[in-house]
């Protein structure tokens, strides 16, 4: 559904969600969602463009500052451990469930 992923409680270690976050209708239903699913100290890994670079070509309304996602992720449980810097466009942050 589009409130929930529908997986057992504490049986996930990581989670990949890759430039879809945005697109969620209900962004703080799944978050709950997910960190429910994911077990103590489980890591969420957050790709999304990366909203602070102009020069990346995409709209944005697709996009988001590691600001934004580090205040809508703290609101939900979960703490930023690291953001990645390997990828040429996007963020690869990764959200520890507290």
């Amino acid at each position: 559904g589009e409130q929930s992923v529908n997986l057992p409680e504490n049986s996930m270690d990581k989670v990949l969600m890759v430039d879809v976050y945005h697109e969620f209708n209900f962004p703080k239903e799944m978050i709950a969602s997910i960190k429910k699913a994911l077990k103590p100290k489980g890591e969420l890994f957050l790709i999304e463009y990366r909203g602070e670079d102009r020069s990346v070509p995409i709209k944005e309304l697709h996009k988001m500052t590691e600001a934004q996602a580090v205040k809508e992720m703290n609101a939900a449980g979960f703490i930023l451990e690291r953001n990645v810097g390997n990828l040429p466009w996007q963020h690869c942050m990764v959200f520890i469930k507290q």
